[in-house]
């Protein structure tokens, strides 16, 4: 299982970023997928969740209305877009198979910060 999460960077409050995992070495179609966070010196936090066909989407309350995950199954790619950021979603971000972030790959970083 390969996941690679790209598109971090560092963004200015109340701006915008949208992150890439680029999925590999399993039948992504299939599969449920998370985003998932690690803020500096915090535990990893759940994001977001996305069924394997688009649908049954949830989100954490932190988030909620600012983030819109979305997949394209055909490019075994799952996204997250992020509006309205602010300092507080400072942290690493993972794409995972899991909930808990226990098959997750490496992550992109998202600094907010004026």
């Amino acid at each position: 299982v390969q996941l690679q999460a790209s598109g971090g960077g560092l963004v200015q409050p109340g701006g915008s970023l949208r992150l890439s995992c680029a999925a590999s070495g399993f039948t992504f179609n299939q599969a449920v997928m998370y985003w998932i966070r690690q803020a500096p010196g915090k535990e990893l936090e759940w994001v977001s969740r996305i069924g394997s066909e688009g649908g049954t989407i949830y989100y954490a309350a932190s988030v909620k209305g600012r983030f819109t995950i979305s997949r394209d199954n055909n490019e075994n790619t799952l996204y997250l877009q992020m509006n309205n950021l602010t300092p507080e979603d400072t942290a690493l971000y993972y794409c995972a198979l899991d909930i808990a972030g226990r098959t997750r790959g490496q992550g992109t970083l998202v600094t907010v910060s004026s």
